[in-house]
């Protein structure tokens, strides 16, 4: 991931984007990235996201006294 093209929105268009040395020991995967053009930085934060399903089953409504 040292080089790819992504929309800047300094830039406002696709620019080259490039991996500065990472002090983290990511080394070519380094989730930052600096835009070539302006100097603007980005993380890509990739992650697994897993909605949890509701079962079915529905929270019960609470009664609320009706106005007589």
């Amino acid at each position: 991931m040292s080089n790819r093209e992504l929309h800047c929105d300094t830039c406002e268009g696709v620019v080259l984007f490039e991996a500065p040395p990472c002090g983290d020991g990511h080394d070519a995967d380094c989730p930052e990235l600096v835009c070539t053009g302006c100097g603007t930085a980005v993380v890509i934060a990739t992650f697994a996201f897993h909605p949890t399903r509701l079962s079915g089953r529905r929270t019960p409504r609470t009664s609320h006294p009706r106005a007589a």
